[in-house]
C-alpha cells in the first residue's frame, strides 16, 4: 500500500502543508499543557485528544515521535492577557495549602484524565523545573529586546519582525484583551520576569538579575520547547485561544533568542507548523466553573458515561471545527462506541470458531475487502486529521460480511492505533458505568431481570410489568427490543 503524504493546516501560514520532518524519520511535537491550579474542564481535554490523535498519526506513519506536554505550575496570571494574580498562588490561598501541593494534586488528576482518555506516552515537564534556564534565556535577550519597570522585565514587541502574525493582529494596540499597563512601551508588551512586590512574599519566587520574583507565563514554553526538542522542531499545538496572545508572545521570544528574522520563514517561529484545535462549546451555560457543576471528565463518569465516549465525541468532529457539547450528543457517541464494541466481539467469537477448525489466518493487507477501507481511512487521517471520515471507513470494515475474521480484526487493530478507542480490550461491561446517583447495584439489576425473564416465560405478565416498574423507580430503564441488546440502562 502506497502511503499518502500527511497534510496539515499551519495556523501561521493559514495554509495546508505537507508534513516534512526537520529531522528525517523523527517527529517532534510540543503541546501547551494545563495550568494545574484546578481540575481540567472537558473543553481543555479536547486539546489533548487532538494532539494525541496527531501523535498517533505520526507514529502510524512510521515517525519516531517525541511529544512534550508542559505543566504550568507557576507564572500564569488570572488573565491570559498578562494581568492579575498568579493562578497557583490564588488557589493556594483559597484552599489553605501550599502552591506546591496544589500543583501536585491537580497535575496527578490531569494525568489520570489523560489515562482514562487513552492518551499516553507524553513527557510532562513542569515549569518550576526550568526556572534557572528561563533566567538564562532572559539574560540572553534582555539587552536587545527587553526593558525594566518596577513590576518586572518586559519584552518590547517592536524589536522583532511580524509580531502578531499568528493572530493576524492588525491594530496598533494589538489584540483587544490586552490592558495597558503604566510604563509599557507598547500595549502588547509582556512580562519575561515578574518582581515580587515590595513587602510581599510569594510561595514560589526565585532570585534573578531583575529582582526576586517568578517568570512570566509565556517564557516556559519557549524554554522547554528549545531544551527538550531543539529549534526548530516540527509541530506546536494548542487551543485556538492560545493563537491570540500566548503563542504570538512565545514566537516573539523564540525569534529574539535565535536572532532570527521575520515569519516569512516559518522555522523562525521556533516550530515549522503551528496547529490549533477549536473550542468545545456548551450553550446552556449550566456547566461552567461558576455554576457549581463543573463539566469535567469525572462528572461524565458520575453520570454513567465511559470516558472513551468523550474521545469518540471529539473524533466525530474535525479538530478545527467548533464542537458543541450536549448530553444527547455524548449519549449518541456512547451508542456508536457500543456498536463498535459489539461488532468487534462478534468478529472475535467467529475468529475463535474458525481457529478451532484449523482456519488459515490472513491479514487485512491481503484481502481487497479490507484493504480498500483501510486505504480510505489512511487518506482521511492524512488529510489534516479528518477523523470523522476515518470513523466511517473504520465502521465499514466492522460491517463486512463473509470474510476471514482475522482480516477484519487485523484491520481494526491497525486503524485503532490512530483512533485510540482501545477496541481490542474494551468490553460491554466496561461501558456499563453505574451513575453515582444510582441506588441499585448491577448484581441486583441482573437478578431482577432474570426474575422478569422467568415471569415472561411463565406468561406471568403482571409480575413482569411490576418488576419493570420497580426497576424504573430506581432509575433503571429496561430496554426491551433494543437492537444493541444492551438489556438495561441506568438513567
Amino acid at each position: 500500500m502506497t502511503d499518502t503524504p500527511l497534510k496539515l493546516f499551519n495556523s501561521l501560514t493559514r495554509e495546508i502543508e505537507i508534513f516534512t520532518p526537520v529531522h528525517p524519520g523523527e517527529a517532534r511535537v510540543y503541546s501547551c499543557g494545563p495550568t494545574v491550579y484546578n481540575y481540567q474542564h472537558i473543553g481543555n481535554m479536547r486539546a489533548y485528544v487532538f494532539s494525541d490523535t496527531l501523535g498517533r498519526v505520526l507514529r502510524w506513519k512510521g515517525y519516531d515521535l517525541t511529544h512534550v506536554i508542559n505543566i504550568t505550575d507557576v507564572g500564569h496570571l488570572t488573565s491570559d492577557a498578562d494581568e492579575g494574580e498568579d493562578k497557583m498562588e490564588k488557589m493556594a490561598a483559597k484552599e489553605g495549602r501550599s502552591a506546591w501541593d496544589i500543583a501536585k494534586f491537580y497535575q496527578e488528576d490531569f494525568e489520570r484524565d489523560l489515562a482514562r482518555l487513552n492518551i499516553t506516552g507524553k513527557q510532562h515537564p513542569r515549569a518550576t523545573e526550568y526556572v534557572e534556564p528561563m533566567i538564562e534565556w532572559g539574560k540572553r535577550i534582555a539587552d536587545k529586546h527587553c526593558y525594566e519597570l518596577d513590576s518586572g522585565l518586559y519584552f518590547d514587541v517592536s524589536t522583532i519582525e511580524d509580531y502578531g502574525k499568528l493572530a493576524r493582529a492588525v491594530t496598533e494596540e494589538g489584540e483587544g484583551r490586552i490592558e495597558r499597563l503604566e510604563g509599557k512601551r507598547n500595549a502588547a508588551d509582556f512580562a519575561i520576569w515578574r518582581k515580587t512586590p515590595e513587602g510581599e512574599t510569594r510561595q514560589m519566587e526565585w532570585d534573578s538579575p531583575w529582582g526576586k520574583g517568578a517568570p512570566g507565563w509565556h517564557l516556559e514554553c519557549s524554554v522547554m520547547g528549545e531544551a527538550l526538542l531543539g529549534f526548530p522542531f516540527d509541530i506546536h499545538t494548542g487551543g485556538i485561544d492560545h493563537r491570540e496572545i500566548h503563542h504570538p508572545n512565545e514566537i516573539a521570544q523564540n525569534q529574539a533568542y535565535c536572532c532570527t528574522g521575520g515569519l516569512g520563514k516559518a522555522e523562525n517561529s521556533g516550530a515549522r507548523i503551528w496547529m490549533h484545535n477549536n473550542f468545545l462549546v456548551e450553550r446552556s451555560g449550566k456547566m461552567s466553573k461558576s455554576s457549581g457543576e463543573f463539566l469535567r471528565l469525572q462528572l461524565l463518569v458520575d453520570k454513567g458515561y465511559h470516558p472513551l465516549a468523550y474521545r469518540m465525541m471529539c473524533l466525530q468532529a474535525h479538530y478545527r471545527s467548533e464542537l458543541e457539547f450536549s448530553w444527547d450528543g455524548l449519549g449518541a457517541a456512547l451508542t456508536r462506541l457500543k456498536r463498535m464494541v459489539m461488532a468487534v466481539g462478534r468478529w472475535k467469537a467467529l475468529q475463535e470458531e474458525r481457529h478451532a477448525a484449523d482456519w488459515h489466518a490472513d491479514s487485512w493487507e491481503r484481502h481487497p475487502k479490507t484493504r480498500e477501507p483501510v486505504e480510505r481511512f489512511r487518506d482521511a487521517v492524512s488529510d489534516d486529521l479528518n477523523t470523522a471520515e476515518a470513523l466511517t471507513a473504520f465502521e465499514d470494515v466492522l460491517s463486512l460480511k463473509k470474510i476471514d475474521p482475522d482480516c477484519v480484526l487485523s484491520a481494526m487493530s491497525e486503524m485503532d492505533k490512530v483512533l485510540g478507542l482501545d477496541l481490542e480490550n474494551l468490553s460491554r461491561e466496561d461501558l456499563r458505568i453505574r451513575p453515582k446517583s444510582a441506588e441499585i447495584t448491577e448484581a441486583e439489576i441482573e437478578a431482577e431481570l432474570f426474575r422478569r425473564k422467568e415471569a415472561k416465560i411463565a406468561k406471568d405478565y403482571a409480575t413482569s410489568d411490576a418488576i419493570r416498574e420497580s426497576l424504573a423507580a430506581k432509575g433503571v430503564e429496561v430496554m426491551d427490543g433494543d437492537p444493541l441488546g444492551w438489556e438495561w440502562n441506568l438513567a
